[in-house]
This record gives C-alpha cells, structure tokens and sequence, in this order.
C-alpha cells in the first residue's frame, strides 16, 4: 500500500481534507490509517461543519462524531423560552414554521405539551439565519435529540453572546412583521403599532386590529355627526 505520508505533507493534507463536504471527508476515513487520523480530527470536523453552515461558532460536544456528518438543516433549531399567552400555532405564525414541525421536533403529542415546558424548540428552514451564528450543541430532554441550538437573545444561561445572533433576531422580527402586514393589508407603521400593544404576538395583534375595526365601524355615525 501506498505511504501517503510521503506523497503528501500533513499541512497540505489537512488544507485538502478541509475542503471537503463532511460526507467526503467520512469516506476519506476509509482509506487508510493516516487519512482516518486527519478525518478523525475534531478540530477538522467542526471546521468543515461551520464552512458547510456558515455558522461562526459551535460551542459544545457531541455525543457521537456523526452529528457532525449531519446533511440537513433539521440538526438545528431556534430556542424560544415560553412566556404567558405562548402557543404553538401562534409561534408557528410568529417563526414561519408549520405546527406539526414544531410539534414533531419537540416530541409532543399534543398543544398541551406546551405547559409543562420552559422552552420549545423551533425549526430553522432558511440557511441565511445560520449565518454568522453562534450554535451550542444540546441534547434536548423532550425532543431526545442532539442540536445545534441558536439563541436569539443571548446564550443558554441568559447572557448576551454576540451581536450576531441579534442580525438573527432582527431577521426574524422582520419576518414577522411582513407576515402580520400582509394578513392585516395594513402598512409597516401600523403593524409595529399593533404588534407592539400585543407584546410581539402576532395573533392577539391581528384580533386586536379586528376588534378596533369592529369599533370603528359600530361608531362610526357617532363619529361623523
């Protein structure tokens, strides 16, 4: 069998094997002993794991090496902390996810899931919310899985990361924001205004806006004598 050792140097080898997608670079492991030593090599994976992903950082340990062989995005996930007047249909709408997602990720049966939690974890469709992102490997206790955890307001413990995850939180307000608009046929200003008296929830916005409709219209020849 070929020395690749001779063929080619360890920093050239590393710059070729760093490249590679993960699934090519597990391959590359089968070759031969010094290629499974490069392959095998954390700093190597998570290096290729966050070129794949665009992610900036990833904070924590994997229980098993094929996390980081991982092809699609379902490996991460949005970590929203539950607060009074949260549900599942109403973070779908706020996320841009569909229920069932939600409810699938977070092994629950049912909406009623929801109360006995502090958080829920939300999927991550679009690869630009990854971007410049901080990540932290978690197992999660309901969902029984492994992800890439991203925090929209800081870290696991409450405290501010870095400002890219707040470029994420701006991303994800806007999407809001257009979503609410576009239910309501309202302009931008209207739909802050209402999502603001709403503490963010876009449901209790749009039945906000129904209800001073309804007003308006009830005293409207009040109004106008």
């Amino acid at each position: 069998m070929c020395d690749f050792s001779i063929v080619v140097s360890g920093d050239l080898l590393r710059s070729i094997f760093e490249r590679l997608p993960p699934s090519d670079l597990a391959r590359s492991a089968c070759v031969c002993r010094l290629w499974r030593d490069f392959a095998s090599d954390r700093e190597m994976k998570e290096k290729i794991f966050r070129s794949t992903w665009k992610v900036r950082r990833v904070l924590g340990e994997p229980s098993s090496s094929a996390f980081w062989r991982h092809p699609s995005l379902d490996r991460f996930a949005i970590s929203h902390r539950l607060s009074r007047g949260d549900s599942v249909a109403g973070l779908a709408l706020r996320y841009g996810v569909q229920v069932m997602d939600i409810k699938r990720l977070n092994n629950m049966m049912s909406e009623h899931g929801i109360y006995s939690r502090e958080r829920l974890l939300i999927p991550i469709n679009k690869l630009s919310l990854l971007i410049d992102s901080t990540c932290y490997i978690e197992l999660d206790e309901h969902s029984k899985r492994e992800v890439a955890v991203l925090y929209l307001e800081g870290g696991p413990d409450g405290k501010s990361t870095q400002t890219m995850n707040n470029t994420i939180y701006i991303k994800a307000r806007r999407k809001i924001l257009n979503s609410v608009k576009r239910s309501m046929q309202v302009d931008d200003g209207t739909a802050e205004y209402y999502l603001s008296t709403s503490d963010g929830d876009p449901r209790a916005a749009m039945l906000q806006l129904s209800e001073d409709l309804r007003w308006e219209q009830q005293n409207r020849p009040h109004l106008f004598r």
